[in-house]
């Protein structure tokens, strides 16, 4: 039989865009995942004008009520923060005790992450298939890589895995996170079990296996820890009821204190007894046990 083995869990705030373009929101934000006890927060790079198309850049937002710019582009540039701003926030959270990271949407902010030197980089899965930017993070960072499989086939998943092994030991800094891209997503199109089937296919071939959750609550984090995801990452804001996409699929304080407090607890429960009789059982063992004659 193959036994799972446990490690305290890795908490990731995600602050992403949530802090609405302002600096004194985004650091407010990082003491509040540190005051729940969150291991890392983690941020979003865009250079907006790689990212998006002409067309793209002067469309108007899909979803008017969120927008902070006149155009989608104007938007996006409203909620970016320059390299500098990065470096201090990674600053400000190292002060804390907190680990900063972020993900990184195009080349120029992927050289960009790559120069402050976070502990690890997240790829999101809209950039999953960028074979260019996978390359980068492969040949010229050596901290971990970290990826969602968010709104991707399994040919795609296996040829970002092979992409790693050609170099050697690349794949060792790898983590895939199960995610199902959407914003909120409902329980029935979480689909967990994805996480043990990553590890099927990929454990010994990646160093492990997260979970990028977008559902309401903190019930299936819980459960995507047990059947193996070692790191579990939440949007994570001030006010779920700001104007933005990510809000409403996003945990508040309250949620994420309880969320760090329930996989602490899980972790510490996830074990095997030392003895058939713990020593807590004994004076039940005493009073109420039947005696056998």
């Amino acid at each position: 039989m193959h036994y799972l083995e446990y490690q305290k869990p890795k908490i990731v705030a995600e602050i992403g865009c949530n802090h609405k373009g302002e600096f004194s929101i985004a650091k407010e934000l990082i003491r509040l995942a540190k005051v729940c006890n969150a291991d890392y927060v983690k941020f979003q790079k865009r250079n907006v004008t790689e990212l998006l198309s002409r067309d793209q850049f002067h469309a108007p937002h899909p979803v008017a009520y969120h927008a902070y710019g006149p155009t989608y582009g104007e938007h996006r540039n409203a909620l970016e923060f320059s390299f500098d701003q990065h470096a201090e926030l990674k600053l400000y959270a190292e002060s804390l005790g907190i680990g900063y990271t972020s993900s990184v949407w195009d080349i120029t902010s992927t050289r960009e992450i790559i120069n402050l030197n976070p502990e690890y980089i997240k790829v999101p899965a809209a950039c999953n298939n960028h074979v260019e930017m996978l390359s980068l993070l492969r040949d010229q960072y050596m901290g971990g890589v970290h990826i969602s499989v968010g709104m991707t086939t399994w040919k795609e998943i296996e040829s970002i895995v092979k992409l790693f092994e050609e170099k050697d030991h690349a794949n060792d800094r790898l983590v895939l996170y199960s995610c199902t891209s959407g914003y909120p997503v409902g329980f029935s199109d979480v689909c967990l079990l994805e996480i043990r089937k990553l590890l099927f296919h990929f454990e010994n071939r990646v160093k492990e296996i997260g979970f990028s959750g977008h559902h309401l609550g903190i019930a299936v984090d819980v459960a995507a820890y047990t059947l193996g995801a070692k790191w579990i990452e939440r949007h994570f804001t001030k006010d779920r009821t700001w104007k933005g996409t990510d809000h409403a699929a996003s945990l508040e304080v309250p949620g994420l204190q309880k969320l760090v407090r329930d996989l602490h607890h899980t972790y510490e429960a996830l074990n095997y007894k030392e003895n058939d009789i713990l020593e807590i059982e004994k004076p039940q063992l005493e009073k109420l046990k039947f005696r056998v004659s």
